[in-house]
């Protein structure tokens, strides 16, 4: 055991002695790691770190969800997009008809919306999305109300003139979120009373903070529901345990059933269901990987060559020194270790040049991008096994050359 930690620390003595010696032609040689070794980790952190707001997003809309809609939200036929504008939008009326013809569905709820301006007094405020909702909307999509309430039951059925309001909408409009209950701000010339403030939620697919949430009956007294721009549709959220699968089947019966289709004609609405959004992204982000790992991969060969070359030029340099070591015993596999050890630890010093420049990078970004990057510790296990494995292989001929040396004619060399 002892000797074992002499070779590793003579090794890493070495290495350092070869940087400190030939501090350009080993920077230049390391250089080539570094630059592989930034990649990886800073393309595989950048695509984690996006994975991860990715499924945040997508589970905040629910992962056990089905939207039904006219559209098809990855239409991976060659359906063409005429038929898709000319499908009949999804109603309201359809929501309690669905609600009878369904045993698999644990809450359903109808969401319509437009984006238009607010105000109030002399304060406008643009382009805010107004959703109009049915009761079990909050059952499904998680509001987090911070300020006031949420709409009752009878507010729902009598289409209250009430409505929450984004986190940035009150701040905008109101000062602070606080101010904002209370308070009445005009929707195309309706007064809605504001009864709740939802809780800062950031970027994401499902936008609260710059969005009014009002009763559908409410909605439907504002705006002209055949409008196609209300985007109406239908979300429905299994029951536990109950599969997407299952669900769909269900719902594509029910849902021809109320549109009265014959078995000759097709659908005309589409079942878009949350969890193969999730998969399509999983390939995408798979693709990003392996483009990432095929340009680091490029650098991390030239690097290789690199720290090759400086383990010839040392094998040569420290010819006299095996020599000696060999003629007072030293056997071929403690050579060979000791000179695949320093090439292992160049590689590794190449690494942590490479993590510190993607430490300052996260640095920069995470001040300009709208999620975090964080580099996992599974990520730098990877690229130092890598710089390891790299060294090894760099090594492995020159040091196999040392070991190889005659005592005799090494010790001549000098």
């Amino acid at each position: 055991m002892l000797k074992q930690f002499s070779i590793l620390w003579n090794s890493f003595v070495m290495a350092l002695q070869e940087l400190k010696v030939n501090k350009l032609r080993t920077f230049l040689s390391l250089f080539g790691i570094t630059i592989g070794i930034f990649c990886i980790i800073g393309v595989l952190a950048m695509v984690d770190s996006l994975k991860l707001k990715v499924k945040h997003d997508i589970d905040a809309i629910g992962t056990n969800t089905i939207y039904i809609d006219k559209w098809e939200y990855m239409n991976t036929s060659d359906y063409p997009w005429w038929k898709f504008v000319n499908r009949p939008p999804v109603r309201y009326s359809e929501l309690k008809l669905l609600q009878e013809r369904t045993t698999l569905a644990a809450h359903i709820c109808f969401l319509a919306n437009q984006t238009v301006n607010l105000h109030y007094e002399n304060f406008n405020y643009s382009n805010v999305t107004i959703n109009g909702v049915s009761e079990e909307y909050s059952l499904i999509q998680n509001m987090d109300v911070k300020y006031g309430r949420y709409i009752n039951q009878s507010e729902f059925m009598r289409g209250s003139p009430v409505g929450v309001i984004g986190y940035e909408v009150a701040t905008q409009l109101f000062g602070s979120p606080d101010a904002a209950v209370g308070k009445k701000l005009a929707i195309q010339n309706k007064k809605i009373t504001v009864i709740g403030v939802t809780a800062k939620a950031g970027d994401g697919i499902i936008d609260f903070d710059h969005a009014a949430t009002i009763p559908y009956f409410c909605y439907a007294g504002i705006f002209n529901t055949n409008n196609p721009n209300s985007s109406p549709i239908l979300i429905v959220m299994a029951k536990p345990g109950i599969s997407n699968t299952a669900l769909v089947d269900e719902l594509r019966g029910a849902m021809r059933q109320i549109r009265r289709l014959s078995p000759r004609q097709e659908d005309n609405f589409a079942l878009n269901d949350i969890n193969m959004l999730s998969k399509s992204m999983d390939s995408i982000f798979t693709s990003l990987n392996l483009g990432g790992a095929l340009i680091a991969g490029l650098s991390l060969l030239v690097g290789g060559f690199g720290i090759a070359n400086i383990m010839f030029v040392t094998v040569r340099e420290r010819t006299g020194q095996i020599g000696l070591k060999k003629a007072i015993g030293a056997k071929k596999g403690t050579i060979l270790t000791e000179f695949l050890l320093e090439s292992a630890f160049l590689c590794v010093l190449g690494g942590l040049l490479g993590l510190l420049f993607v430490y300052v990078l996260t640095l920069v970004l995470n001040t300009v991008m709208p999620f975090p990057i964080v580099v996992s510790a599974g990520i730098i296990g990877i690229a130092f096994s890598i710089c390891i494995v790299l060294g090894i292989l760099s090594g492995i001929i020159p040091a196999s050359i040392a070991a190889r040396m005659n005592p005799v004619d090494a010790i001549r060399s000098r």
